[in-house]
């Protein structure tokens, strides 16, 4: 086929910028804005009916915004009703109030940082949950006494309700099968009412009944995963009963409707109280069975304040021993929690005074609020060494006490003291495990409270203990805990470093998958912290040393995410860097970076795009105007990339720092090194691989070719032509490289980069470029609309239209018509935009392209229909009148 000349349109880009521009039109936003919150004003009016009744309007106006949700959901969001179904404070029962006021009572006496029970409570019974099916017991008595009897003797009356508790025990019972959790807890609060009733309605020995019966359910163990929460839901029906009891009492001792204050003496109980007290002691007394018997009396306990001073101590040791004759050890464990949850400080006290009692008290260190430990730090330090060391190891003590300051802070003039104390204990400890189980605890304290001083002495001891026979070897998991520990509160790398023991520390880690475990966890809290770059030597030459360990541990079997994620620490690490206006220096770090971190393709990457970075900062310092020693800079820079580039094995970013490097090396004026880089993209082109494997999977690679020959393309427009080269050269090599490029065969992008290539000769004919560099001569200027140039460009502009109306009739076979449709309407559009349709065989091939995309059908409507409308637009431009007629030729076809 002959060659079909290419005539592209004379441009004037800075009237089309002008013209493509959007209308500018003034706008008058008054009051609104759209970050300013709605103003609602809701009226409602009343109609005037016939009768001639008034009407009302009111009005009422919101400042803030109507939430369309809230209002739908009549306030009643579902996320908040759920939150307040978990939250044991908003979802508690009645009840509640007299809890607080039981938990108010408590804190007063063990201090207000004390865990309440009502918190914990919420948390057991979200915690311990069951779908198994449940089983209550109710013992069903008779009704005997329920009315009180007036005028019998004392005797009958007691004998009468003696018999009642025992009718309780021996009379009928009824078994509830197949509960589910909830009706089970359901069931629970039923008894708790019944229990308020019968006491509100002076049925008090029913209302011991009740909790009698609620006691002997503590008992089963069946469902052993729910047996938390139902001691939770039981202790709260005898603690009910306890108050009750209690307050009961305590009016009694009114004297002329004056209250006994709260440090009342037994002496200032009256006679009547005191017997009301030892008759329900002596009713509970009379309960045959143990487990109700101790619990019923356990709730009443704190009632023997009305009869003696010492009553509530008297009685412990005696409920303490009935506790060892309940046989299940799971509900004896818990009778004793009851124990404790009904007076604790009593419990306390009693414990002082027992020789063996480390492991009661490394209990409560466990199971304590850590707030209400550290307030008391020095109280348990005083225990703790008054302790039998036979029973319970000290250095256990410590480390629990250690556990708790972590999370708690200790009075301010006491935290020394508390350091020194434990660790004389534990610098004493010979055993290296337990020595360093109990230290790397107490390295959190030291680090949230003291300076680098007092962790470096720390460090120091550990080396000190952990180093001989290598004992470091079996405690790596804890000496990683102490690194991590020291860099969460010591992430200023500056003092880090200035730890003298710090990296000693680290030579203790010889396993090399341990080592690398905590290089990068030293990493990335520099990453984290670090907020400004440093050029600090210390720091340099330390994480230097520990990146290069990184990079070192990687090997043939080294999984592609462990190298990215190594490869990312160091990059963070580099980026980091900076000496600021000293260039040199930086190009000097990036050189020995290079060296040290050749097996991580992205580090490489990144030092590319920093040196490429640092020549473009020297062009801005120098504001384009390079002396004889910067420009002698930014060609080392160019050269550090230029030799770096070929040592990546990925093909495409390779391509693409070869292209980004030489936009740098034109941008700085160093031509020939452009040149360079340019010609080593164009020789690597026929090097691309039909496939390529992007995030782990095989892709064709054609579409990532078009995408880096378009953009190389935009860069080739400003790149001027080497004197001793010939025209276009660069062009020229790269279209050689496209033709001899083996496509595959249903691949039309070919074709799409001949057309780019034609946008690109097009843009060349210009009289001005669209764009240039600063301070760079571009073919524009060197030709200066020389008519061998632009003889030479319409050459090649032939050339390629001849090769792609080739490609379209190699499409004409049925299967591939409607590539053919695709790629004919594709430069249509070219020609459009970019030909001189002045020209008569540019007009007509134009019109025959149109014809084309639509002859076989598979043309889009709409995409001609608003291609058509953009011409007769056009057509009313000035020096655009030629597609008036243009138009007219172009006639839309129906698919049918």
């Amino acid at each position: 086929m002959a060659a079909f000349p290419w005539h592209a349109r004379a441009r004037n880009y800075v009237s089309e910028s002008e013209v493509c521009k959007l209308e500018s039109v003034p706008l008058d936003f008054g009051d609104y804005h759209p970050l300013k919150p709605i103003t609602v004003t809701e009226s409602k009016t009343k109609k005037m009916t016939r009768k001639g009744s008034t009407s009302s309007t009111s009005s009422s106006s919101s400042s803030s915004m109507m939430d369309p949700l809230s209002s739908v959901l009549d306030g009643t969001d579902p996320l908040s009703l759920f939150a307040a179904a978990a939250d044991p404070v908003t979802t508690a029962p009645p009840t509640d109030g007299a809890r607080r006021k039981r938990d108010k009572d408590e804190s007063s006496a063990v201090g207000s940082d004390f865990e309440p029970w009502s918190s914990k409570r919420g948390e057991i019974l979200a915690r311990y949950t069951t779908t198994e099916k449940l089983s209550i017991n109710l013992y069903m008595g008779s009704e005997k006494g329920k009315a009180t009897t007036t005028g019998s003797a004392v005797s009958e009356k007691v004998r009468t309700r003696l018999e009642e508790l025992d009718d309780l025990e021996e009379g009928s019972q009824k078994e509830l099968l197949n509960l589910t959790q909830q009706d089970y807890m359901n069931r629970i609060e039923e008894l708790n009412q019944s229990l308020k009733d019968a006491w509100s309605s002076d049925q008090k020995v029913k209302a011991l009944k009740i909790v009698i019966q609620c006691s002997k359910l503590l008992s089963d163990t069946t469902v052993i995963q729910f047996y938390p929460s139902k001691f939770v839901l039981i202790t709260d029906i005898l603690d009910t009963f306890g108050k009750l009891v209690y307050e009961r009492i305590l009016s009694m001792c009114m004297d002329n409707r004056v209250s006994l204050p709260d440090n009342f003496s037994p002496e200032s109980v009256n006679d009547t109280a005191k017997e009301t007290c030892l008759n329900w002691f002596f009713k509970i007394a009379s309960i045959r069975e143990l487990i109700p018997r101790f619990y019923v009396e356990a709730a009443i306990l704190k009632c023997n304040k009305f009869l003696s001073k010492t009553g509530i101590l008297e009685c412990l040791p005696r409920l303490t021993s009935m506790i060892r004759g309940i046989g299940d050890p799971l509900v004896a464990v818990y009778a004793r929690a009851y124990l404790c949850r009904v007076l604790l400080t009593e419990m306390m006290e009693r414990c002082k005074k027992l020789g063996n009692n480390a492991l009661l008290l490394n209990s409560v260190m466990s199971a304590f609020r850590a707030e209400f430990i550290a307030a008391r730090s020095m109280d348990f330090i005083g225990m703790i060494k008054e302790c039998d060391e036979s029973g319970f190891p000290k250095h256990l003590l410590f480390r629990s006490l250690g556990l708790n300051l972590a999370l708690a802070d200790p009075p301010e003039n006491d935290r020394l003291q508390i350091l020194n104390e434990a660790w004389k204990v534990i610098t004493k400890l010979k055993n290296p495990q337990d020595y360093i189980n109990c230290a790397e605890v107490w390295v959190e304290y030291t680090c949230r409270h003291f300076t680098k001083r007092e962790v470096n002495t720390v460090l120091a001891d550990i080396i000190k203990h952990m180093t001989p026979d290598r004992a470091f070897e079996d405690a790596y998991p804890q000496l990683q805990s102490v690194i991590h520990k020291v860099i969460t509160y010591i992430y200023d790398f500056a003092v880090l470093f200035s730890v003298e023991k710090f990296l000693p520390f680290l030579d203790m880690f010889q396993k090399e998958n341990v080592r690398v475990e905590v290089c990068k966890c030293i990493m990335e809290s520099f990453i984290k912290h670090q907020q400004e770059s440093t050029k600090d030597p210390v720091i340099l030459n330390a994480l230097l040393h520990i990146c290069k360990t990184m990079h070192d541990s990687v090997n043939a079997l080294t999984l592609e995410d462990e190298k990215r994620m190594l490869a990312a620490l160091i990059n963070g690490f580099i980026k980091m860097v900076s000496f600021g206006r000293d260039f040199e220096q930086q190009l000097s770090f990036y050189v020995e970076a290079r060296s040290m971190f050749c097996n991580l393709e992205p580090v490489l990457v990144q030092l590319i795009h920093s040196v490429n970075q640092l020549a473009m900062e020297t062009r801005k310092v120098m504001k384009g105007n390079h002396s004889r020693k910067t420009a002698a800079f930014v060609r080392a820079c160019v050269a550090f990339c230029f030799i770096t580039i070929p040592s990546l094995s990925s093909i495409f970013t390779r391509l693409n720092l070869y292209l980004h490097s030489g936009q740098v090396a034109l941008a700085n004026q160093c031509l020939s090194q452009a040149d360079a880089f340019f010609k080593a993209a164009v020789s690597l082109v026929p090097e691309v691989p039909k496939m390529i494997s992007v995030d782990g999977k095989m892709r064709p690679s054609d579409a990532f070719l078009l995408e880096f020959l378009c953009n190389f393309f935009s860069t080739l427009l400003v790149v001027p032509d080497h004197p001793e080269q010939g025209v276009l050269f660069l062009v020229r090599g790269l279209l050689n490289v496209i033709q001899d490029y083996t496509w595959e065969d249903n691949s039309d992008d070919k074709v799409r980069i001949y057309t780019n290539v034609l946008h690109l000769l097009s843009a060349m004919t210009q009289e001005t470029f669209i764009y240039h560099v600063d301070k760079v001569d571009s073919n524009d200027t060197l030709y200066g609309g020389d008519s061998k140039f632009l003889a030479e460009i319409n050459k090649l502009s032939e050339t390629v239209v001849s090769q792609i109306l080739d490609h379209l009739k190699t499409l004409g076979k049925e299967e591939t018509l409607k590539r053919q449709s695709q790629l004919a309407h594709y430069f249509f559009n070219t020609i459009v935009a970019h030909g001189d349709l002045r020209n008569n065989r540019l007009n007509q091939l134009s019109v025959n392209l149109w014809n084309l995309a639509q002859k076989h059908g598979f043309a889009d409507t709409k995409t001609m229909v608003k291609t058509l409308e953009y011409i007769k637009r056009r057509s009313k431009q000035p020096e655009m009148s030629h597609f008036t007629d243009l138009a007219l030729r172009l006639p839309l076809q129906s698919r049918t």
